[in-house]
């Protein structure tokens, strides 16, 4: 049987036969070999050997003894490709919670909320969070190198690095930014969800919160199951159209800046649209991301 390798191998004759001569090679994973002189090993030698990409490459003893030497050998390692790295951004009442949702769903990646870890560390009581309490205590925000390096140290996870990550909502101002790109973190994609004003306030001043199960309803567009559940819920604080438009303003101040490090990687979302075909942007942009860095196909990995 003929079988063509990418390496160059003399054959001379073994002075003493032995019976048990040993695979010259061995390897539980793939082997990638090339050389600049191709061998076609047709040689009758050889019709006994043993090629098994699949599960190793091994070279055992053919039917007349033999000894091989590697002249010249470039060997060539697999490196799987990096998972997704991606952020998403956008005013509040955007729709980043759903798309966050839609997105870890169908591709995997570790969803990672700046607002959350920091709830978390304050909980748990660590270092960091206990520094961020005392600052929330004072009414004061919380230093950007606190959250930061929360953010990094999330990132760095194992279950982040294996999976790849979705950082929601973060970073928010252009100093966050640059502390990020300092740490050497920077995502493949940047997603920006883009929604009228007019829209936005129309979505925070008819958000519900629901007090007993902590689900956000809207009167209009995601309504309570029962009138049950519609009697006892209540508008937040902020969810005034007054402060409504004081938080657009702000986010429209920062995100400029945000996007002037991000401005070669963005994609602009129509946030607009219905749910789904919102969705079916952001999906496009992440099915030809995967292509690109030689992915496996998310279906394949977490169903469609």
């Amino acid at each position: 049987m003929a079988c063509l390798t990418s390496f160059l191998v003399t054959a001379t004759p073994s002075p003493q036969p032995s019976s048990s001569l040993p695979p010259l090679f061995s390897s539980a994973k793939p082997l990638k070999l090339i050389s600049s002189n191709p061998l076609l090993l047709s040689s009758p030698d050889f019709s006994r050997s043993s090629f098994c990409l699949n599960e190793g490459l091994t070279i055992r003893r053919s039917a007349k003894p033999f000894s091989i030497s590697a002249q010249k050998v470039s060997s060539v390692a697999s490196v799987d490709p990096e998972p997704l790295r991606i952020m998403i951004s956008g005013a509040p009442a955007s729709g980043k919670g759903t798309q966050c949702e839609f997105i870890t769903k169908k591709y995997g990646l570790v969803h990672i909320s700046a607002g959350d870890l920091l709830r978390e560390e304050v909980a748990a009581g660590s270092e960091n969070g206990k520094r961020a309490k005392e600052c929330m205590e004072k009414g004061q925000l919380v230093p950007n190198e606190i959250v930061v390096m929360m953010v990094k140290e999330r990132l760095l996870k194992s279950d982040s690095q294996e999976k790849g990550w979705l950082l929601d909502g973060y970073p928010r101002s252009l100093s966050q930014s640059m502390a990020l790109e300092e740490l050497g973190i920077r995502p493949d994609l940047f997603i920006l969800l883009d929604v009228s004003e007019e829209i936005l306030v129309e979505r925070v001043v008819g958000r519900r919160l629901d007090p007993v199960t902590g689900k956000i309803y809207h009167l209009k567009y995601s309504p309570p199951e029962t009138e049950e559940i519609a009697a006892r819920l209540i508008q937040r604080f902020d969810d005034t159209e007054e402060k409504v438009k004081l938080r657009l303003q702000t986010h429209h101040q920062n995100v400029k800046d945000v996007l002037s490090i991000y401005e070669d990687i963005i994609i602009k979302v129509d946030g607009n649209a219905l749910k789904e075909d919102v969705f079916a942007q952001i999906d496009s942009a992440l099915s030809g991301l995967v292509e690109q860095k030689g992915l496996q196909h998310p279906c394949g990995m977490y169903g469609a």
